[in-house]
């Protein structure tokens, strides 16, 4: 990619500043990598990198989850800051999102700062919330958002910039020291899997494991068959979504029998 011009920056930055509020206060998943990748690489000038390097580092982040005050590694700077990567210095996704890594360790600790220097404020908020004061509240919340979104903004403009400038030299050390891009590029690959893991140890069920054996069975089949391997998740994804809805009507069904017999009646003499 070449030099960047000052309206990517801003747009760039004004994609931080929305996801950044979005992950917190919005919550429509607008931050999640999937989409602030697709975003990014259509301003860059490359969607479809964008919506690789997305899509690889939302199975990455896909279990993460905050749990109390502790933060997990930030998703929107790291997506944004991977697709940053693997379009201005022409890496492999995987190698982009192991580069990206510690630009989503400093949103995590910056995160956690932030959160820190608010928790005072809060007693502030529960002072208007005995007043009745609405508008008290309001500037506080609009004041937490607008300063978290100028941080979010920030360190992606300045990760664009300087992801940018070092665009030549990352690619130079990756043809020089390819054994080091091929570390990231495995490090990269497998925090896919840590994503999953994590999700299928908080929501996985007993009565889950044949579905999932099933699922990985018809993606192993599916992802063989050629024609049909660039769509083998949206097709396992389908039967899964039959099954869900099958099962869902079964259900329905059992209860409403079970309604039903409870009721009696004095259908036929009975």
């Amino acid at each position: 990619m070449g030099s960047i011009s000052i309206i990517q920056i801003i747009l760039v930055g004004i994609v931080g500043f929305i996801a950044g509020i979005d992950q917190f206060s919005f919550t429509e998943s607008l931050y999640q990598p999937i989409v602030t990748g697709a975003v990014v690489g259509a301003i860059l000038g490359d969607l479809k990198t964008g919506l690789i390097v997305g899509g690889t580092y939302q199975l990455m982040t896909i279990g993460n989850m905050p749990v109390g005050g502790a933060q997990p590694p930030n998703a929107v700077i790291g997506g944004i800051m991977a697709t940053v990567f693997a379009i201005s210095s022409h890496l492999k996704p995987e190698a982009a999102v192991g580069l990206a890594v510690p630009f989503s360790l400093l949103g995590q600790y910056c995160i956690t700062i932030i959160f820190t220097i608010m928790a005072p404020v809060m007693t502030k908020a529960d002072k208007y919330a005995s007043e009745a004061n609405d508008k008290g509240i309001c500037r506080i919340n609009y004041g937490a958002m607008a300063l978290l979104g100028a941080f979010f903004a920030l360190v992606c403009i300045l990760g664009l910039v300087g992801g940018s400038a070092v665009g030549s030299q990352l690619s130079a050390l990756s043809q020089k020291y390819a054994w080091i891009m091929a570390g990231l590029g495995a490090a990269g690959g497998m925090m896919r899997f840590v994503g999953f893991a994590i999700l299928l140890r908080i929501m996985l069920a007993n009565d889950m494991w044949g579905i999932y054996l099933t699922g990985f069975a018809l993606s192993t089949v599916i992802g063989k068959v050629e024609g049909l391997s660039g769509s083998c998740l949206l097709l396992v994804s389908f039967v899964g979504i039959a099954i869900a809805i099958y099962d869902f009507q079964t259900n329905v069904k059992i209860k409403s029998l079970v309604v039903a017999s409870d009721d009696g009646g004095e259908e036929d003499g009975i």
